[in-house]
């Protein structure tokens, strides 16, 4: 399938659970090392390298993927669909080895598996773009699938069935063509703080020309003006936006204090009426989920930093850094959170990741 097999190296080479590169110097010089030998196109080295990591840590999660990465990249695709089931299976939070699994899928032209596996990346990241646009490849796949079916069916339908099967296939043409760029290199780091993102930039101080020989003569200083008058200071902020900020900068703490504690009813009357689950789940369902994946968790650790709280009227928006850590899964990523006011509690009605 040619327009999701185009994505394979992009995909496979760009998500390296970027999230997952939190352990010590030795491990990231490991990923690097391997990395670095799949950039180059030595595939079966860098599976070696990772089998002989592996050895050591057999349970490293980004050391996993970096081998179901090389398996791919070595033509050992049914190996590569072994270890990036086994993650989807292990680290059910994470969703770019349910978007991999789907590339391999689709190489094998078993777009039913394809399409599942890319909805659930997006159920367990609805923000996730490259899942969405990997599923709507899968969707045009089976819609050309669908379309030249029934040519073979029914003829006579040819006039209308015809112009739409070409559109897709130009559109597959087309971004093959525009698929031929390169390739980033992985892991990809997580993303940094905002501060630390933010370039600074050197100003050149401008230098005098040197006086001449023959100095010029004193100019007549000129009549002294009347002092302008001092800009007026800017508005103060109305005391009730920094209330409403430090409310919902409370309401944040609370849920990510109760998603720590593993306290269910705390965490989940953090949520509004209005929030809506991801994946098209209902709200028991999705409450159902997050109830399993909480409490089964020995221990759960939730840092939030570099709160940015934006209030207007009874909205809000809160962005941040979150580093989550649950028994050996340790997640560092950037999360937005919408909010709303409800008889004087700020509750979320929206939650993303990224961005």
């Amino acid at each position: 399938m040619k327009h999701v097999r185009r994505t394979l190296p992009r995909l496979l080479r760009l998500l390296a659970l970027t999230a997952l590169v939190g352990a010590g110097q030795a491990y990231a010089d490991n990923y690097a090392e391997i990395t670095q030998l799949l950039k180059t196109g030595k595939a079966a080295e860098a599976l070696t390298k990772a089998d002989q990591r592996l050895a050591e840590s057999p349970r490293d999660p980004q050391l996993r993927f970096l081998r179901g990465v090389a398996q791919a990249d070595s033509g050992k695709q049914n190996d590569a669909i072994v270890t990036f089931t086994k993650l989807t299976e292990e680290y059910p939070e994470l969703p770019e080895p349910y978007n991999n699994l789907a590339v391999l899928y689709a190489n094998q032209n078993q777009l039913d598996k394809s399409r599942a596996a890319l909805e659930m990346a997006i159920r367990t990241n609805p923000s996730y773009a490259t899942a969405h646009e990997n599923l709507g490849d899968i969707y045009a796949k089976l819609a050309s699938q669908a379309y030249s079916k029934a040519l073979q069916l029914d003829g006579s339908n040819a006039n209308s069935v015809r112009p739409k099967l070409a559109l897709i296939r130009n559109l597959f043409t087309a971004e093959t063509r525009a698929a031929a760029r390169p390739v980033a290199a992985t892991p990809t780091p997580p993303p940094a703080p905002a501060a630390v993102v933010a370039a600074t930039k050197a100003t050149t101080p401008v230098v005098a020309p040197a006086s001449s020989a023959t100095p010029a003569p004193a100019a007549t200083p000129p009549a002294p003006e009347a002092a302008a008058p001092a800009a007026a200071p800017p508005p103060a902020k109305p005391a009730a936006v920094d209330t409403a900020v430090q409310d919902v900068t409370e309401a944040v703490q609370r849920w990510a204090a109760a998603w720590a504690a593993k306290d269910m009813k705390a965490y989940l009357a953090s949520y509004g009426k209005e929030f809506d689950p991801p994946g098209r789940q209902t709200r028991a369902a999705w409450e159902k989920e997050r109830e399993a994946r909480i409490v089964g968790k020995s221990s759960i650790s939730v840092k939030l930093s570099d709160l940015d709280v934006t209030v207007q009227g009874h909205k809000a928006t809160a962005r941040f850094h979150q580093a989550y850590s649950a028994d050996t899964l340790n997640v560092s990523s950037r999360k937005t959170l919408d909010l709303v006011q409800h008889q004087g509690r700020w509750l979320i009605v929206r939650e993303s990741t990224g961005g």
